[in-house]
């Protein structure tokens, strides 16, 4: 009989440590959803935000802003249908930091320590931790755009499905940033200043807000710096996939974001390695 390992565990176990980790990633998600019902106010907070922008940034936008037909839209378009995308972007990367500032609470507080001490792989500890956040975000933008939807800004209904792998994927990106960003902080008052220092230039530097061709127009620079810019293919996926279409370089670069941006944080918690190891 051959012999199969799964990270280091003989087959005849590895049923037994698969188990685990789904226990693992079901208690972790529990817990996340648990906490997420019992803070009532964050869901109002979460929203409030986008639909101010909505509301009021852009129709006082509408007639300043001229969009021309550009994929994926077929049509001449009011601003407010192109801003929703980004708004719905806005939403996970608030709600990425959010998830990280709990990170560097729960740090603080222990429940994290005793978390990463399990016997079960770092990474996964950290994934199910990420997953559970992403979930709650792509909660949070469904709500929105339910909003947008009775406001009467409506997409396609295949729209609506096809976008949820999107935003999970844009959500899981933006989180492993926040990620990233917690194993460096280690006092939680320190984190809204570096929050801060991250989401705004990452919102507006973006084609959250505008078009790349429209930066083009005022600074060639800039658009390539906008480009550059992983949040823009992050919300270029959701824009695409609102209408049922595909985009193949906003989804590479925004997995590859992810990833780069994952192992960076996997290393930063690992207390060998990481700056756990460089503040000891």
């Amino acid at each position: 009989m051959t012999v199969e390992t799964i990270a280091g565990i003989p087959s005849e176990t590895g049923g037994f440590f698969r188990s685990h980790l789904l226990v693992a990633m079901r208690g972790i998600l529990h817990r996340e959803v648990l906490r997420f019902l019992g803070q009532r106010g964050r869901l109002v907070a979460a929203l409030v935000r986008p639909l101010v922008w909505l509301f009021v940034f852009a129709s006082g936008f509408r007639a300043a802003l001229g969009l021309s037909i550009t994929p994926p839209y077929q049509t001449y378009i009011n601003y407010e249908i192109y801003i929703v995308p980004g708004l719905v972007g806005m939403i996970l990367l608030f709600s990425g930091m959010q998830s990280s500032l709990s990170l560097v609470y729960d740090r603080e507080m222990g429940s994290m320590r005793l978390l990463l001490t399990a016997p079960l792989p770092r990474w996964w500890l950290l994934f199910c931790r990420l997953l559970a956040g992403s979930l709650i975000s792509v909660l949070q933008a469904y709500a929105f755009l339910a909003i947008a939807w009775l406001y009467g800004i409506r997409f396609p209904a295949t729209g609506y499905v096809v976008a949820a792998p999107a935003m999970v994927v844009a959500a899981m990106m933006l989180g492993a940033l926040g990620l990233l960003l917690s194993s460096f902080i280690r006092q939680l008052e320190n984190f809204a200043g570096v929050m801060n220092f991250v989401i705004f230039p990452m919102f507006f530097l973006s084609s959250a807000l505008y078009p790349l061709w429209k930066m083009a127009e005022a600074s060639p620079r800039l658009r390539d710096l906008c480009a550059l810019n992983p949040f823009t293919h992050a919300v270029e996926l959701i824009r695409f996939s609102l209408y049922a279409k595909g985009n193949a370089t906003a989804l590479a670069v925004t997995l590859l974001a992810f990833a780069v941006l994952s192992l960076i944080a996997i290393w930063g918690y690992d207390p060998a390695r990481g700056m756990t190891a460089r503040k000891a």
